[in-house]
């Protein structure tokens, strides 16, 4: 997400970082960079000359241009302005203060991945919030797409309304609507048709549903990965029904990330989640404040950390902390490890909520960082023996063979992933040997391998 303008925009800001002192002349030479990175990354032509009109009237200033800083001090002011671009500070939440069911509706063209936003959203609801949710398919139009968001809805554990052959759109919503208040239910999902391009038809519908259901929320779903046309689409139907949130789907394979930075501006209507993936639980409230950080190479920390907290097993990651303390770590404790990585998603959707990877981009490319390398890891311990996955030390050549066929995998895999184990170990015995007070005293260079905590420092010093 947003890889193609973080890279280009960290170049300009690497470069006037580099200068010390700034001129006018400087700024604006950087501000055209930032513009043609903006123009590449898809953003609409009048909210990239917005965007550089803000930046300009404040990076001019003479807090910037007499600044010890000035570098810095423009980057500062981009993060700001692109924060205001995204929505402002914080996500938005969608709206659930209305008397129950809530009501709603999921609207946008045909393929942008509205109903399995639905079933996400239901997901979502359901286990974050607590609630009693009801799925209902509006659409008459595409086959089988009632029996999609029911088949959605048990995947979910969520209620989807049944199907009734030869009701209407409108019909149907207010049935489901009915059907809510009836049976108790928090919230009611309604998942229109879409059609594979804006047309009158189609709107008519959509405001018919919305007069017969009075909506708390009106969300537009759209795929990030057509760029322009997820803006124009955005802005015609914020003009005909009045968007109150947007949903973008794909933002883990947009590397532009223009539709996004557009879309506040275009419409009024803030981002209030985005779709990462296929997964019915890959779906995520939308933070300006982060995203605009992992544009500029910043990362998002606070992130990763809520990720972690969200899918690392608490009693799981207590019950390993206390083996490592005591020097005590298998390969059991290693596929553990591993198990609770791969939860968290892709290495490079982690890597890259990192500050400053974005920088080592270049190398971890050119090393071929393989994303598949976490299941083939736990695959070769499970093909181990519990004994052999206890005392490593007795996996030889014949037992290295038989692990590898077992694992689908080579005996070099076998041995890297060994070797893998072996440094975490020395690693946590010299921990468990320093303890505390030693690891003060002595520095990270006491926990590197032997040869590698002399530094490159005049007289061979350790760091």
């Amino acid at each position: 997400m947003f890889e193609a303008l973080s890279d280009k925009l960290s170049g300009v800001f690497d470069r006037l970082r580099s200068r010390g002192a700034l001129s006018e002349l400087d700024v604006g030479e950087a501000l055209r960079e930032v513009r043609v990175a903006l123009l590449d990354a898809d953003v609409a032509l009048p909210v990239v000359r917005d965007f550089i009109a803000k930046v300009r009237e404040r990076a001019l200033g003479t807090e910037v241009l007499g600044s010890v800083t000035p570098g810095q001090q423009v980057v500062k002011i981009v993060h700001d302005v692109l924060i205001d671009e995204l929505g402002g500070e914080g996500a938005v939440p969608l709206n659930l203060a209305a008397v129950a069911p809530i009501p709603v509706l999921m609207v946008g063209l045909q393929g942008s991945g509205k109903t399995t936003t639905a079933g996400k959203i239901a997901l979502r609801l359901k286990e974050r919030a607590r609630k009693r949710v009801l799925l209902a398919s509006l659409d008459t139009q595409r086959p089988a797409a009632q029996l999609q968001l029911a088949q959605l809805g048990e995947r979910a554990g969520v209620a989807s309304l049944p199907i009734v052959a030869g009701q209407t759109p409108v019909q149907i919503a207010i049935r489901a609507m009915e059907t809510g208040r009836r049976e108790g239910y928090d919230l009611v999902i309604l998942d229109t048709a879409g059609r594979l391009s804006i047309d009158q038809e189609l709107m008519d519908e959509v405001k018919a549903i919305r007069a017969a259901t009075s909506p708390a929320e009106t969300l537009l779903v759209v795929d990030a990965m057509t760029g322009q046309d997820a803006v124009n689409t955005a802005r015609a139907f914020h003009e005909a029904v009045g968007v109150t949130g947007i949903v973008m789907t794909r933002m883990d394979g947009d590397a532009r990330g223009g539709a996004a930075l557009s879309m506040r501006a275009v419409t009024g209507a803030p981002i209030k989640l985005i779709g990462l993936g296929e997964k019915l639980d890959a779906l995520e409230e939308f933070h300006p404040e982060r995203v605009a950080g992992r544009i500029l190479g910043m990362g998002d920390i606070v992130g990763l950390v809520e990720k972690a907290s969200e899918t690392i097993d608490q009693d799981e990651a207590e019950k390993l902390a206390a083996k490592m303390a005591r020097g005590k770590f298998d390969l059991e404790d290693l596929a553990a490890q591993l198990r609770q990585i791969g939860k968290m998603g892709s290495l490079s959707g982690i890597l890259g909520m990192l500050p400053g990877v974005g920088k080592l981009k270049s190398q971890l490319d050119d090393a071929k960082l393989d994303p598949n390398m976490l299941k083939r890891q736990e695959a070769i311990i499970s093909s181990m023996t519990p004994k052999e996955r206890r005392v490593p030390d007795i996996i030889k050549a014949s037992r290295k063979k038989r692990i590898a066929a077992g694992s689908g995998t080579s005996v070099q895999d076998v041995n890297r992933l060994l070797k893998q184990f072996d440094d975490m170990s020395a690693m946590m015995k010299r921990m468990n040997k320093l303890g505390q007070k030693g690891l003060m005293r002595h520095g990270l260079s006491a926990l590197m391998p032997k040869g590698m905590s002399q530094a490159s420092r005049p007289g061979g010093r350790p760091f």
